[in-house]
């Protein structure tokens, strides 16, 4: 993978890493189905947006594809996310996210679109090591809603991973912005029943409706639009591996802004949840370490 395609998923990691703490202020708030029906809507509209803009038509004739596509790897996980955000801790929740390269590392290689090698394996065994030991030694105590919350961002990591070889085949044939558009837009009528199910208890405040704004045009529409152009031109495996950065990033942005705190667990687990994106992507460091590099010197080339 290029050095440039690293970077472009680092930012994108960045922006995702911000959307745990930001959920964890909107959706307690609004509402878990609130919540991702507004994100999700706001995605689909700017995405929409730039299609009008740039040109791009609606890929009807493969609407059933993108139906499904959108439904597993965005309706499915904005609603579990936004569930586990009003039940655990952002940074806890952002620790977890990483298991979604390992269900891309298995579905990748069920569905034949990566191989799957002793360093995958192992990078695979290690993350669900790290993941085990941010939820036992993580700085929250294991609590009914702190599992529920766990559970429910795993589940969410599972749609999104498992998802990965088929949005890799879709950007064969569609363009990647006209594939996010249809996915954010089936994603959201798959939510909206429960949406407006939940809208009477909904409690909106303007920092929440902010929130939940920025969610929908950043780190929805536009974040999934460069994820969908990147993954063109890498694997599915090496498209999601930077995920594997997000916990850096939502913790991060979840001590600084939220105040949440962390302890000897969470730097333990997820520091083996990090040095397994080395087994299951063995350029990853070594791309990270380059543009370091370069990025030291003032500049970065392919």
């Amino acid at each position: 993978m290029k050095a440039k395609y690293f970077a472009q998923l680092l930012a994108v990691s960045a922006l995702w890493g911000a959307s745990f703490p930001m959920l964890r202020v909107a959706a307690p708030e609004m509402g878990a189905t609130v919540t991702a029906l507004m994100r999700v809507s706001i995605g689909a509209a700017t995405l929409a947006l730039l299609m009008r803009v740039l040109g791009q038509r609606w890929p009807w004739q493969s609407w059933r594809e993108l139906t499904l596509l959108g439904m597993g790897s965005v309706g499915l996980p904005y609603l579990l996310f936004c569930y586990a955000a009003t039940k655990a801790p952002a940074g806890y929740l952002a620790l977890l996210n990483p298991s979604a390269v390992v269900f891309a590392v298995l579905s990748s290689a069920w569905f034949k679109e990566d191989r799957l090698d002793a360093g995958k394996v192992l990078g695979c065994i290690l993350g669900f090591l790290g993941l085990s030991l941010v939820v036992q030694l993580g700085p929250v105590a294991p609590t009914t809603d702190v599992l529920l919350g766990a559970g429910a961002a795993i589940l969410g990591t599972f749609f999104y991973g498992a998802s990965a070889p088929f949005q890799k085949r879709a950007t064969r044939h569609i363009e990647p912005l006209a594939i996010a558009g249809p996915m954010h837009l089936s994603a959201m009528l798959l939510i909206a029943p429960f949406g407006l199910w939940g809208l009477p208890q909904a409690h909106f405040t303007p920092t929440g409706v902010g929130l939940v704004m920025v969610l929908g045009v950043v780190t929805s529409g536009l974040a999934y639009w460069i994820h969908l152009r990147i993954l063109r031109h890498v694997t599915p495996v090496a498209a999601v591996t930077p995920i594997f950065f997000v916990p850096v990033f939502g913790v991060a942005w979840s001590y600084l802004f939220l105040g949440e705190p962390v302890s000897a667990g969470t730097f333990v687990g997820g520091a083996i949840v990090l040095l397994a994106s080395s087994g299951i992507h063995a350029n990853g460091l070594s791309l990270a370490r380059k543009l370091a590099e370069r990025l030291a010197e003032g500049y970065l080339t392919e």
